[in-house]
């Protein structure tokens, strides 16, 4: 009856069903796996529900790639940060998920091939399944910091292969790409799809990283993140070229998805964005020093990020890391999220939500600290 993409197993796993059973027994538990920004306790500039009051919201006037003044924000957006990227080059969709979909469409057929990045973030099988995609992993290893393993990921492309997905920075790593990569990585002749939406979380400065792939490859970000706004669904793609864009543009006018409201309040959203995203980045580093903090001297280590929402902990390898997050949430009532849901290749990883308000994110740390002693 149903398509064959459905071939997932849809039953929740041992820990789902362990937080429901502690939540319907009425536990306390802390949630140190938080990352949607409207629960998270920030402070919203009042300017944004302003913003959804235009009466130009009353008229639809359809516009594939968007309104022009919406990608013109758009544009400003990457303007303040030192990219000149023109919004005839920006086409907006209602979010990055969606922008993967248009993206395979674009440049794939059925059975074809994109190579994502392995842990990273868990839907890329899921979206590749949607357009009859397939998913080749490379691995990003760790060696003091992430970097790409270039030579796992020359032997992965084949003539099936249609682009390169890279996450900048990673989610969860908090890896992002240096420039040394990205000239290994045009040397495969491939199109590169660059999600960056943690692109204004960085937790510390380095000169070799490449801040957006925009006018070089398929850039993306969107409210989401950008602005802490994810019901608003509002998602970008810079798009490299005149050719892609006109064929993108056919694509969206299947659809026409995104909203008018939300693009006639797209420059006001990304102007009151800023101050969300001073909240959140001030957040991430007090909690990432809180966890290292709490770890110092315990078997435990947080992994070294340099950007976003997550902090890696490598755990003792005496249990897995399932068994290390049942056993947290079910004797201290603490919730991580074990590596396999990143598709980590080796144990035992658990990955925390730097966005977690600061009391639950102490509290939390200090019980996790205190099972490991």
């Amino acid at each position: 009856m149903f398509s064959s993409r459905f071939h997932w197993d849809l039953r929740p796993n041992r820990l789902t069903e362990l937080l429901r059973e502690k939540r319907r027994a009425g536990a306390g538990v802390l949630d140190l796996t938080e990352s949607n920004p409207t629960h998270a306790g920030l402070e919203y500039p009042r300017e944004i529900t302003g913003a959804l009051a235009d009466e130009r919201a009353l008229r639809y006037d359809p516009a594939p790639p968007g309104m022009a003044e919406a990608r013109e924000a758009v544009a400003r957006y990457y303007a303040a940060r030192g990219h000149r990227v023109g919004p005839e080059r920006i086409l907006l969709t209602a979010s990055t998920s969606e922008g993967y979909a248009y993206l395979f469409k674009l440049l794939c057929d059925p059975g074809d091939e994109v190579l994502v990045p392995r842990p990273s973030y868990p839907l890329f099988e899921f979206l590749a399944d949607m357009e009859n995609v397939k998913v080749r992993q490379y691995p990003l290893r760790y060696h003091g910091e992430w970097e790409i393993d270039r030579d796992a990921l020359a032997q992965a492309v084949t003539a099936r292969s249609r682009a390169i997905v890279l996450v900048n920075p990673n989610n969860p790593t908090g890896s992002f790409l240096k420039r040394g990569e990205l000239e290994f990585l045009k040397g495969l002749n491939l199109p590169l799809i660059s999600d960056e939406v943690f692109a204004d979380y960085p937790l510390q400065e380095d000169p070799s990283r490449v801040p957006t792939l925009a006018g070089q490859g398929f850039a993306m970000s969107g409210l989401s993140k950008v602005a802490g706004l994810p019901q608003m669904k509002l998602g970008w793609i810079v798009v490299p070229g005149a050719e892609a864009m006109e064929r993108l543009e056919w694509i969206a006018d299947t659809y026409l998805s995104v909203s008018t409201p939300v693009q006639c309040a797209a420059a006001t959203l990304l102007w009151a964005g800023e101050s969300v995203q001073r909240q959140i980045r001030g957040r991430c580093a007090a909690n990432l020093a809180a966890v290292r903090t709490a770890l110092v001297g315990s078997p435990a280590d947080v992994l070294a990020v340099e950007g976003g929402w997550y902090a890696t902990i490598k755990m003792p390898r005496i249990r897995s890391e399932e068994e290390w997050a049942l056993e947290l949430l079910s004797k201290d009532d603490v919730l991580l999220q074990p590596g396999f849901f990143y598709d980590f290749e080796s144990e035992a990883f658990l990955v925390a939500s730097l966005l977690t308000p600061p009391g639950t994110f102490d509290e939390g740390v200090r019980r996790l600290s205190a099972a490991l002693g």
